[in-house]
């Protein structure tokens, strides 16, 4: 094996993936630092550590960020059973870890574990900001209740501006292209969900997600809020929290006279489901979603029903009625299925009829071959593949909507 071969195998060792060495934990008291039950892990870490997602320089990497759970008091260590010698290998240096992580998130943890134990008996104080919307309780298996509560929050509060900046950066870890909101607009609505416990005889809070909607402006006299972020943390997650916590958020909105409907700004395919299946919920106990109805083509009834009572917009309305369509076709019946399957290409065939109208225009201002570069993709086969594909995925995404409908 050449020499650089050598070395390069000798410092492969000292890469690890950032995603599994990372250990993030919500802490309520101090057996919890010492309980990995309690450990979970980023989704996502290439905004910090780039497109691979690697971290060099150390053997055994572990990098802890806790978090007190309620108030969000920050710890961040690491430890590593070797790192790179820098005088072996010409130089080369360990990635400073700790200080990616302080200057992108925008913290300012603490270093000490001694000091951190020490500031948890001040989490009994803490208590959540804001209005309080909802609040409900999730029921065990050995039949204990845990409870929630969903707060409205005023970023205009110094204390929960303060805490904003905590909540904020498990951004990074959990959506993809995540950023920092600029908190001084005012248009940009919070909501928080928190646990409620009880610990040594008190009443204590822990963090469990956040959300943040933005108000656009809708011509003549409304507004369209957006849902931008939307985050419930690995702990509390797949146990009905999502569901909750956007219904919280629905109810607040529709009940502004204001507001004409609601968007999502570049939603995850896990929240695409959420919204689908709330959405779903909703339409159909509406008039204009009735079974029989929905034999039929989507209609202005359908649109207007959906938009007035739940504030949902025409694009997503649509897509209800089809995933609502879907659950009703006779699946046995291939005449049913074919049929639907006609429905849904013809509407998403749209652009490809719009291109064909800009077809004609282009014909008359632009040489052939800068034509036919201008429409290069847009033959006939090229067409039916496009659609047959756009369609498997569309009735994937239906399917699974419909099964979580269907065992609700």
């Amino acid at each position: 094996m050449a020499e650089a071969e050598i070395l390069k195998a000798e410092l492969a060792e000292f890469v690890c993936g950032a995603n599994d060495v990372i250990e993030l934990k919500l802490v309520r008291d101090v057996n919890d630092i010492f309980d990995d039950t309690k450990i979970f892990r980023p989704e996502f870490t290439h905004q910090l550590f780039g497109q691979n997602e690697n971290i060099f320089g150390y053997k055994e990497l572990k990098i802890q960020l806790y978090f007190s759970a309620g108030s969000l008091n920050p710890y961040l260590a690491k430890t590593s059973s070797a790192e790179v010698d820098g005088k072996k290998y010409d130089g080369v240096k360990p990635d400073d870890v700790l200080k990616t992580i302080v200057d992108q998130l925008e913290i300012q943890p603490m270093s000490s574990l001694d000091h951190f134990i020490a500031k948890l008996p001040e989490e009994s104080s803490f208590q959540p900001s804001g209005e309080l919307l909802d609040s409900y309780s999730l029921d065990s298996a050995d039949g204990s209740s845990t409870h929630f509560e969903i707060y409205k929050c005023d970023i205009r509060e110094q204390k929960f501006k303060d805490y904003h900046s905590k909540m904020q950066t498990f951004l990074w870890w959990y959506i993809d292209a995540a950023s920092y909101i600029d908190v001084d607009d005012d248009r940009w609505t919070y909501y928080t969900i928190m646990e409620k416990y009880s610990q040594n005889g008190n009443k204590q809070y822990a963090f469990v997600g956040y959300a943040t909607l933005y108000r656009y402006y809708a011509y003549p006299d409304k507004i369209r809020p957006r849902i931008s972020q939307f985050l419930i943390l690995p702990p509390f997650q797949r146990r009905g929290h999502g569901c909750r916590f956007l219904r919280s958020i629905y109810s607040d909105i529709q009940k502004d006279s204001q507001v004409l409907d609601i968007t999502v700004e570049d939603p995850s395919e896990e929240f695409v489901r959420l919204r689908d299946f709330v959405d779903c919920q909703d339409c159909g106990r509406l008039e204009a979603y009735t079974k029989d109805k929905l034999k039929g083509s989507f209609s202005q009834d359908m649109e207007k029903e959906a938009q007035s009572k739940y504030k949902i917009n025409k694009k997503q309305a649509r897509r209800v009625f089809e995933i609502l369509k879907w659950m009703n076709v006779n699946q046995c019946d291939e005449e049913e299925v074919r049929s639907y399957r006609l429905e849904v290409k013809q509407r998403l065939n749209i652009p490809f009829q719009k291109q064909k109208s800009d077809y004609e225009k282009l014909k008359k201002v632009l040489k052939p071959e800068e034509l036919t570069a201008t429409m290069e993709g847009t033959s006939l086969e090229e067409r039916q593949k496009t659609l047959e594909s756009w369609y498997q995925e569309l009735s994937s995404e239906y399917s699974k909507v419909v099964e979580k409908l269907q065992n609700s």
